[in-house]
């Protein structure tokens, strides 16, 4: 993977690219408003440098079953100003489906697709840089923080631990990489081929094997409204992520079944030679510490085994990613209920 290094690029490229923003979106009333203007000037920055049509690009929010007024402020959007696109799933269904509705739309109408939170705390500045790779040659563009000081401690130590879990595991991923992209039409188009339910895109995207390139940004703090990947939600996230690409825990338990066996075959040594002795042993504390120590290890095993057969479980029923409760564009097609067929 390369790694952008010095930004030298020409002023003007092709006026003719469709780029298209998708920005997913739960109760995020108190930032939607100035996410649509921020970004409605990044077009306009871009148009101007020759980047990509101010008349063909936009902005697509897709609402993921907000409970506050977000859906109504995107319809407002949208109907004062034509760039704005909205589309609204009928439930909450999470952020990684919430993204996928939206690549889904993208794949139709866009060149160039950018993903990015609706906060905005990643740096929209490199936005230039990640359209000016793709006239480079480049399908994918990762936006990486460039380091986690606006993160509280715990937060980046978990953050470090699980990209680093990741890593040892065998899985493909792109530290500090969220979901801050850029991708071209034809690899959003095979990332659309990828049915799985159990959606964790950061270790998806780096098997399509096209030109990448990173460029690196600091974080800034939220100004408003409250982070959606609270702890429970994050750890969702990387068990989807492991377990989705690894079998790694599944041999563990085997490696684990292995030590038992020896560490059995030890004790059954130490009772023989202790009964051939004399010894005595006084039985019930050292009993009821294999038991547990048994038990807890048996558990631990049904547990990561249960959570690989809930994931298949959840993959052969084959049901839809999400449902379209409205849009504010009628060329969108409906009904939409899940992604792309291969």
């Amino acid at each position: 993977m390369e790694y952008a290094q010095i930004l030298d690029f020409p002023t003007m490229i092709s006026s003719s690219t469709r780029l298209l923003f998708v920005v997913p979106c739960y109760n995020e009333e108190a930032v939607i408003g100035s996410t649509a203007k921020q970004l409605s000037a990044v077009i306009k920055v871009l148009a101007d440098a020759g980047c990509c049509s101010q008349a063909d690009s936009g902005i697509l929010f897709v609402d993921d079953g907000s409970k506050d007024a977000t859906w109504e402020l995107i319809r407002k959007l949208s109907d004062s100003f034509p760039q704005i696109i909205g589309l609204s799933l009928s439930r909450n269904k999470g952020h990684m489906c919430a993204l996928m509705a939206g690549l889904e739309v993208a794949v139709e109408r866009a060149d160039v697709t950018i993903s990015i939170d609706a906060d905005l705390q990643d740096d929209i500045g490199v936005c230039r840089d990640m359209v000016n790779f793709y006239h480079q040659g480049y399908d994918i563009v990762y936006g990486v923080r460039a380091d986690r000081g606006s993160d509280s401690a715990s937060k980046r130590f978990f953050a470090n631990f699980f990209y680093g879990l990741m890593l040892s595991m065998g899985v493909e991923v792109v530290p500090g990489h969220g979901d801050f992209r850029m991708m071209s039409r034809r690899s959003l188009a095979e990332l659309l081929r990828y049915r799985e339910r159990s959606l964790f895109l950061r270790g998806i995207i780096p098997q399509l094997g096209y030109k990448t390139i990173v460029v690196r940004y600091s974080r800034k703090k939220r100004e408003a409204g409250s982070s959606k990947y609270p702890f429970a939600k994050s750890l969702s996230l990387a068990l989807d992520g492991i377990v989705s690409f690894s079998n790694k825990p599944l041999r563990l338990i085997s490696y684990m079944g292995v030590l038992m066996a020896l560490a059995s075959l030890i004790g059954l040594l130490a009772i023989l030679y202790n009964h051939a002795t004399g010894g005595t042993l006084p039985g019930w504390s050292s009993l009821m510490v294999v038991m547990m120590v048994i038990g807890g290890a048996q558990l631990l095993g049904l547990g990561i085994i249960g959570e690989y057969l809930g994931r298949i479980y959840r993959e052969v029923k084959d049901r839809p990613h999400f449902h379209v409760r409205e849009t504010t564009d009628r060329l969108i097609n409906q009904p939409m209920s899940g992604y792309r067929s291969s």
